[in-house]
């Protein structure tokens, strides 16, 4: 693995974005792994090693998390910025056409970029994420957003990512603490805290919450697309995963028992359903 960034432009300055960079760096076979709101690149090693013999496997850290630059104008954070800087990823790799791992917010970031006339992203992984998401998953999910705990060591932050991301399923010991080991901060005070800038929740508690309706953007995405759901989600509702294959793009479809929001893309099964899907 190596690690690398890039420098990006938004309404209010230049921030730069970190991202970790996975097999051989002149394969022109490139895929892309987007993480969720409050997670980082760093959610995909297990699944960018399976695949790096393929692939060119590159996982950016979205502004404000994980290596990437805290915006100075927290009402920045938003897709807007977040479709811009990953445009400018794609720049600064020099590659014409990619593959699409996105979980939650990353798949709805590579939604909205296979939407666009021209999009360079030919096929894309949706995992646990549609174009409607309901007004109560959105409530949960901005409750505990830039909540901002800090921890006087390791162990507080370990306990709770466990209790957080207990919906990701059943993970391993090594599994959770790699989990663990990268979102985790060191403050100044010398204490925990998550590796992402409270910040990001200033948006979205900027207005009512109400359902998210982008219909409109599926119905416009025309490569193929493989929904990954958690069939305990309550992000992606299994009504919306299925009216997901009944319109809009050619949808293969593939849920993951005694997960919810959402499959860590950790386990053997889940490393195999992505590598075959690409690979075949």
């Amino acid at each position: 693995m190596r690690q690398g960034s890039f420098l990006s432009l938004g309404p209010n300055g230049f921030h730069r974005i970190g991202y970790s960079d996975w097999g051989d760096p002149d394969n022109g076979r490139v895929l892309v792994c987007v993480h969720g709101l409050t997670r980082n690149g760093r959610d995909f090693d297990t699944l960018a090693r399976a695949l790096s013999d393929a692939y060119r496997v590159v996982c950016p850290d979205v502004a404000g998390r994980g290596r990437s630059e805290w915006l100075s104008v927290k009402e920045d954070y938003g897709y807007p910025l977040y479709c811009a800087d990953m445009a400018a990823l794609l720049a600064h790799l020099r590659v014409e056409t990619v593959d699409w791992v996105g979980t939650s917010m990353g798949g709805l970031i590579g939604m909205m970029l296979a939407a666009q006339p021209g999009t360079p992203i030919r096929r894309l992984i949706m995992n646990d994420i549609g174009p409607l998401i309901p007004k109560a998953a959105l409530e949960r999910i901005v409750s505990y957003v830039g909540d901002d705990p800090h921890f006087p060591s390791m162990d507080g932050l370990d306990a709770y990512i466990r209790e957080v991301y207990a919906p990701f399923g059943p993970l391993t010991d090594a599994q959770w603490e790699n989990l663990v080991a990268s979102s985790a901060r060191k403050t100044e005070q010398g204490d925990i805290a998550l590796s992402y800038d409270p910040g990001i929740a200033q948006p979205l508690r900027a207005t009512p919450v109400e359902d998210i309706d982008l219909w409109a953007v599926w119905d416009a995405v025309r490569c193929p697309v493989l929904l990954l759901r958690g069939s305990e989600s309550d992000v992606l509702p299994a009504g919306i995963a299925a009216a997901m294959q009944s319109r809009g793009p050619k949808v293969d479809y593939m849920e993951i028992e005694g997960v919810g929001h959402a499959p860590a893309l950790m386990s053997e099964k889940e490393v195999s359903a992505v590598r075959d899907w690409f690979v075949r």
